[in-house]
């Protein structure tokens, strides 16, 4: 008897496959001696459709809402049914004894597998392979302790609740919202509060008033000192009067004395291994990656190149499990530039801290660290690489010591006016070799999530680069060389990053590390929010969506209470039944709070277009190829190309290219600095365009003459030929 293996891609089941002996190649499928290899192909199947409920749900209506099914069924996905029926008729074979699921090591990996042997109709023993990294070892080891299937059942309720969840709230929330606005407006259990926030920041700045204050800066023997309030701490003063009057008067003093030294070592640890957010988070911020564009490089480094870790970690810490293969690792990595940093630690144990290794807090899977497979760099794309070095940098800085400095604060007197200053004196690197001693830059801001950068009680442009102090001992005079004056202003908070609004999302528990990123590219591909720049801004159509939508639906805490309570299903402690009763609830609730809802929605992107097929006006909609004219009426359909395209034809006068332009006699170019049009159809009248004249100079050269040369026009070509007609 065979077993039949389960993988999620082509890709993945062709590695376990070759692992496994299985060398016979199918179409579909790979077999062995012990082992059928076959894949799921992403999804298989999905919640069916309202249409597959009822024909008359294919037309959206709002009287026929909402659409709450008693049992949610399931479907087979039509693009990928001819490998559904290649499963399913494996599945039926009579040499097979179990089934191994080895479909990605998670909640929607956990899913897809199920959904196909629910579907199939699977009665025989399952097993779980659950490993993470995609290296030989790793699936050998992984077939050699294979977990009961049952084991994960409440994993699978869980995924079975998120997926039903969005179903029954997203799709009951959009229609109506679609139907009631005559517009496309897409809601949803995670993407509305998540654009819910960006829209209360969005608030904050529109309703910031910046406020004018001045600080003062004294210029010491080698060092700056800032004044500062003696009983707040505070270095603003709101009117330049008091500004001015503080310079005066310590310049008056024409020195500082040392009041207060204070010296301390102070010691930074190194940061902690990556989960797939603060991967994401960092590679926004360094590399300008989007999270997307993050999550597929990294799936590539691990399914493709089997160089990393499951990426779809929520996790910072590594099992103790995992303390015997370090060493390998290091080993592994200690290419390129890696090799004296790798080596480094080679020499002697490990220093394996809590802050590394801590069983009690790795959920499904550990940190994201590289796996012990040799890497040839050079076979890396420029992006996976980059990705690359920061994972292993990252790995390589959890052995190193801590950062070491002295660092040193002082408070100086002049006249009556207090100075205060600080600087560092660097004692060891640390960690910080491994990131060439200060490419490490660890303070980013606002991608907190807040906006208000690192201290809050302090402005963004208030912040200086550490400076070097002089040996000072109390009491010790300096000159008070000059005073400076300077005018800022309050700084509204600044808008989401793609970092900072992942910060955000995992703060609130909207989504998952393996869905955050889809998140925001839904809000991108809705146009209901934009980049600008590094930033992400909600447009018109969000501003007015996310009034439309119920109050409920927008708070991000709701949101959280839900995925909560899906990690306690996950966990088997919290009630799956009662959960879908409340969603259940939610859906029909807001449902009712859309139709009777009062308001107006205003398209923000009417064009001045109007649709060839209805005659109302048409919105302009940005998109991946450049903007689009889209009727406004949903029903109608109508969408176009909003800027002309380009043709090869070049103006004669300016030699530019032309436009293309659809007209009432046809197709034509169009030189718009010169006014100068062309047709471009064949069967124009006067004539052929400049490709139909080729062709057809072509055939009649073909026609008259095997060896004739064809001049400069028509004329020349027919006159050479039809003279070696008559004479013949």
């Amino acid at each position: 008897m065979k077993s039949l293996v389960l993988a999620e891609k082509p890709s993945v089941a062709k590695e376990i496959a070759r692992v496994l002996g299985c060398s016979e190649k199918h179409k579909n499928y790979f077999e062995g001696p012990k082992y059928i290899v076959t894949w799921a192909l992403g999804h298989l199947v999905t919640l069916a459709e309202p249409e597959d409920y009822d024909a008359k749900f294919r037309t959206w209506n709002l009287e026929d809402l909402p659409l709450l099914p008693k049992k949610m069924n399931l479907k087979v996905l039509k693009e990928t049914s001819h490998q559904y029926r290649a499963v399913a008729g494996l599945c039926r074979r009579g040499d097979l004894s179990e089934l191994i699921i080895a479909t990605d090591a998670g909640r929607e990996g956990e899913l897809v597998a199920r959904w196909v042997m629910e579907l199939v109709q699977w009665r025989k023993p399952f097993k779980r392979l659950w490993i993470s990294s995609q290296t030989d070892k790793a699936i050998r080891e992984g077939f050699t302790s294979l977990r009961p299937g049952k084991d994960f059942d409440n994993l699978y309720a869980s995924a079975v609740c998120r997926a039903e969840a969005d179903w029954l709230i997203g799709l009951n929330v959009t229609r109506a919202l679609t139907c009631k606005y005559n517009a496309q407006l897409a809601a949803g259990r995670v993407q509305t509060p998540t654009l819910s926030m960006l829209m209360k920041r969005e608030d904050e700045i529109r309703g910031f008033q910046p406020q004018p204050y001045w600080t003062v800066t004294a210029e010491l023997g080698g060092f700056q000192a800032q004044w500062r309030h003696a009983d707040s701490g505070d270095g603003r003063l709101h009117a330049k009067q008091q500004a001015d009057d503080v310079c005066r008067r310590a310049l008056a003093a024409g020195e500082a004395v040392v009041e207060k030294l204070h010296t301390q070592e102070t010691t930074e640890p190194h940061p902690q291994a990556y989960d797939l957010t603060e991967l994401q988070r960092d590679a926004n911020k360094r590399l300008g990656f989007s999270a997307k564009m993050t999550s597929n490089v990294l799936q590539k480094l691990y399914e493709q190149h089997k160089l990393v870790t499951y990426p779809r970690t929520d996790s910072r810490y590594l099992s103790s499990d995992l303390v015997p293969t370090l060493k390998g690792r290091l080993e592994s990595v200690a290419v390129g530039p890696y090799a004296p940093l790798a080596r480094k630690l080679l020499r002697g144990a490990l220093p394996v801290t809590k802050r590394v290794v801590d069983d009690s807090k790795v959920t499904d899977h550990h940190a994201i660290i590289p796996t012990d497979q040799f890497v040839n760099l050079s076979s890396l794309t420029g992006d996976e690489r980059k990705l690359y070095d920061l994972i292993v940098r990252r790995f390589i800085a959890l052995f190193y010591p801590p950062l070491r400095y002295d660092e040193t604060s002082v408070r100086l007197k002049a006249g009556e006016e207090r100075f205060y200053a600080k600087g560092r004196v660097l004692k060891g690197a640390g960690w910080k070799e491994v990131y060439s001693g200060g490419a490490f830059d660890d303070d980013e801001g606002d991608d907190d999530g807040s906006g208000r950068g690192d201290d809050a009680g302090r402005d963004r442009n208030e912040r200086r680069p550490e400076q070097l102090l002089p040996p000072l001992t109390e009491g010790m005079k300096q000159p008070l060389k000059a005073c400076r004056v300077r005018e800022l202003k309050t700084q509204p908070p600044a808008r989401y990053t793609e970092a900072g609004l992942l910060t955000a999302m995992e703060k609130h528990s909207l989504g998952t590390p393996a869905t955050r990123a889809d998140i925001i590219e839904k809000l991108l591909g809705s146009d209901t929010i934009e980049r600008q720049g590094a930033r992400l801004v909600p447009t018109g159509k969000g501003k007015q969506l996310i009034e439309l939508v119920v109050d409920e639906l927008r708070r991000p805490e709701l949101t959280a209470e839900w995925e909560q309570e899906l990690e306690r299903i996950a966990k088997g402690k919290g009630d799956a039944g009662k959960f879908m009763a409340g969603i259940r609830e939610q859906a029909a609730k807001w449902t009712l709070e859309v139709k009777n809802e009062t308001k107006e929605y205003k398209p923000h992107n009417v064009s001045h277009s109007r649709c060839p097929e209805c005659g109302k006006p048409m919105l302009e909609v940005k998109g991946k190829r450049g903007k689009t004219l889209v009727c406004q009426d949903r029903e109608c359909g109508y969408r176009r190309a909003a800027e002309p395209s380009l043709s090869n034809k070049r103006c004669p006068q300016c030699r530019k290219k032309m436009e293309i332009h659809t007209g009432k006699a046809g197709k034509y170019a169009q030189c718009r600095p010169c006014n100068v049009i062309e047709m471009l159809d064949s069967d124009r009248p006067g004539g052929f365009g400049r490709k139909g004249g080729r062709r057809q100079q072509q055939k009649l050269a073909e026609q008259y003459s095997d060896n004739v040369t064809l001049g400069s026009s028509l004329g020349d070509a027919l006159k050479a030929a039809l003279g070696k007609r008559e004479e013949e």
